[in-house]
């Protein structure tokens, strides 16, 4: 896709719903098109979007072995609320002991660069997995979520991985989300009730304070500006 198709795109869709968004490119690129869900709330909306403009919905989680219990079982009642089962992508194991030998258990603690090798090993690798054979990934980004997110766009071309990225919600609000949530009756995690708006990895996410950013409690012992695991490029 070019970069004229792609502001074309922009153009057209910078005001539509994103059901329409995810119909379009879903009937666009049909099984080579999928939605990348972490189970939080925005890829709990579209998921939910997704399935309901087509009965072949492909998606995707990747379990990094971290994650928190309450994001397994949230896995399972999803997957049978959409009757989709949700494709589940792992780290390889051999990288994540070799790792783990050399660095230690939470080696992601010590320094920036031990944390970025651990997001790659257990999601940067496992996501690559999951593209191969597909065109375009629907994904749950907003432009609001965090200062490294301000500029995103709804339809952006994927250069960590030379593929068409959508980001059917990114100009919705945290309550756009959450009222959609509670009109739909979507399934979500309760962590979110406990004051986790963000939840990744359950030794490298805690509960944000009152005023806080909603990604302060992922990596929350780093400075704002570096907190991205690399599924998406600054």
């Amino acid at each position: 896709m070019t970069k004229e198709e792609i502001s074309e795109l922009n153009k057209r869709f910078n005001d539509a719903h994103p059901v329409e968004v995810i119909k379009h490119f879903a009937d666009r690129y049909g099984d080579k098109i999928a939605l990348a869900s972490s189970l939080g709330a925005e890829d709990q909306v579209l998921t939910q979007m997704f399935t309901s403009v087509t009965d072949h919905a492909h998606i995707f989680t990747l379990d990094t072995g971290r994650l928190f219990p309450e994001t397994y079982e949230l896995i399972d009642r999803t997957s049978k609320k959409y009757k989709t089962n949700l494709k589940v992508y792992f780290p390889k194991a051999e990288a994540v002991q070799h790792m783990v030998r050399a660095k230690g258990i939470n080696l992601f603690y010590d320094s920036i660069e031990n944390r970025k090798e651990c997001c790659h090993i257990r999601k940067i690798e496992p996501l690559k997995r999951a593209f191969e054979g597909l065109e375009a990934w629907i994904c749950g980004l907003r432009a609001d979520q965090s200062v490294t997110r301000t500029n995103i766009q709804v339809v952006e071309w994927d250069e960590n991985n030379n593929i068409v990225k959508i980001n059917p919600l990114a100009h919705w609000s945290e309550k756009e989300v959450w009222d959609y949530i509670k009109d739909k009756g979507i399934p979500y995690n309760p962590l979110h009730d406990k004051g986790y708006p963000s939840i990744g990895c359950q030794p490298c996410t805690r509960a944000i304070l009152p005023g806080e950013d909603v990604r302060a409690g992922r990596w929350y012992w780093e400075n704002p500006d570096t907190k991205e695991c690399g599924l998406h490029k600054k």
